[in-house]
């Protein structure tokens, strides 16, 4: 949501005046809702907020809970009858996504507009929900506009997939909207390479020119605020969701042996949004219960705040499949922060070959316990001699917000 949010924010700098079509958050579920992002909206830009039919509302009624579940968490936890029941009902009814009740009130909307003599030049259609895409497949049918599809993440390759309990003919027509997607969208969006390389070799009809790599970033106004780190502790901070996916066993051993060779230095871990209870059961049993710290989800300028007042930043990610390719968000913010970055992940993934272009940290993998522990080792030797660990240097302009939807802008202009 923030990608989208950005461009809509910088787009009006070249030239381009979108109309935003989004969902009445009254009228929506969503596992979360951080409402102080509306204001990077520009008061100038149009937001058409439409109903839409979803099938949370009796999820939420059929097994008792109070939020949807959202990636990373799909099945994590032992699932009842009726979560059960509803699980295959929305991998098997709903194709590609539960979402897909929205598609009509947006094809609607666009209706009303052209009938009343509004004239588009694009579409941009941002996924996942992967059922998004459908509606710029429509809109490209019916009025043959350029049609840009960003996929922010892989469709039928998503690492939770399988979860999803699809038949196989549910499994064969989410393939084919794939395909279709893919090839007939005039520009594909992803963020990162290896994305580009999954959905290339999906279809010999995909031109892999028409698949752009345009990363996500950071928003140079997001990071007004002077760096703070503390100088009573060494505090490395992660933002955002870690589930039984992640493997953070081996580094929050190292993290424990450090703090019991060095007890003089205050070494602490942070970890801000949605924690599996099994990494914090992982944490207690390494012996890090007075050393770690929970924060639930903040709103984005809170979580900004958190990341500038830490000594070095923690980018994990999750052990599953195709994880080469997975390049957080998050990444680019932490690179904005200048802080030094310590990556528990795949060598040679996107993300490391990121951190190794900057120059703003190193990846380990999650099983390397004894470099796990050195670099814990190293950041406690540097605190030691300075508590500012902070990277100099200017931030990387070329991943700036404003800088990539000048690309975006480029790339929608180019149908003219």
């Amino acid at each position: 949501m923030q990608r989208s949010l950005k461009f809509v924010k910088h787009l009006p700098e070249f030239g381009i005046e979108p109309t935003v079509i989004t969902v009445d958050p009254a009228q929506a579920a969503y596992p979360v809702l951080d409402e102080s992002l509306a204001a990077d909206v520009p008061a100038s830009v149009r937001v058409i907020r439409t109903s839409t039919f979803e099938p949370f509302d009796s999820y939420k009624r059929l097994t008792g809970r109070r939020q949807v579940p959202y990636g990373g968490f799909v099945g994590e936890n032992k699932a009842s009858r009726s979560q059960q029941l509803f699980k295959f009902v929305r991998g098997n009814l709903f194709i590609p996504d539960a979402r897909r009740g929205w598609n009509r009130f947006v094809l609607d909307a666009v209706a009303r507009l052209v009938a009343a003599g509004e004239q588009f030049d694009a579409v941009l259609t941002s996924s996942p929900p992967h059922s998004t895409q459908l509606i710029g497949l429509e809109l490209k049918r019916r009025y043959g506009l350029r049609w840009l599809a960003d996929l922010r993440d892989p469709w039928t390759d998503i690492y939770y997939y399988k979860e999803l309990n699809h038949l196989p003919p549910a499994r064969w027509l989410d393939a084919r909207y794939e395909r279709q997607v893919l090839e007939q969208a005039d520009v594909v969006l992803v963020t990162s390479a290896h994305t580009k390389r999954i959905f290339a070799a999906k279809s010999t009809n995909i031109d892999p020119a028409n698949i752009q790599v345009l990363p996500n970033g950071y928003d140079e106004a997001d990071f007004r605020e002077p760096s703070q780190p503390p100088t009573d502790a060494l505090l490395v901070t992660h933002t955002g969701t870690i589930s039984e996916t992640y493997r953070l066993d081996q580094l929050l051993a190292a993290a424990a042996e450090c703090a019991r060779r060095h007890p003089d230095v205050p070494l602490r871990l942070r970890f801000v949004g949605k924690v599996s209870d099994g990494i914090r059961q992982q944490a207690e049993a390494a012996g890090l219960a007075g050393r770690i710290e929970f924060v639930p989800f903040v709103p984005h300028h809170e979580s900004v705040g958190y990341l500038l007042r830490s000594t070095a930043l923690l980018l994990a990610i999750p052990d599953v499949a195709n994880n080469r390719g997975i390049l957080p968000g998050k990444v680019f913010e932490y690179l904005a922060a200048n802080k030094p970055i310590l990556c528990v992940g795949p060598i040679g993934s996107d993300a490391d070959l990121l951190l190794r272009e900057t120059g703003a940290g190193r990846t380990l993998p999650p099983d390397a316990y004894a470099d796990l522990l050195d670099a814990f080792e190293g950041l406690v030797a540097r605190w030691r001699i300075n508590s500012n660990l902070d990277l100099p240097g200017p931030r990387p302009a070329r991943y700036s917000r404003r800088a990539l939807t000048e690309r975006l802008a480029r790339l929608i202009g180019r149908g003219e």
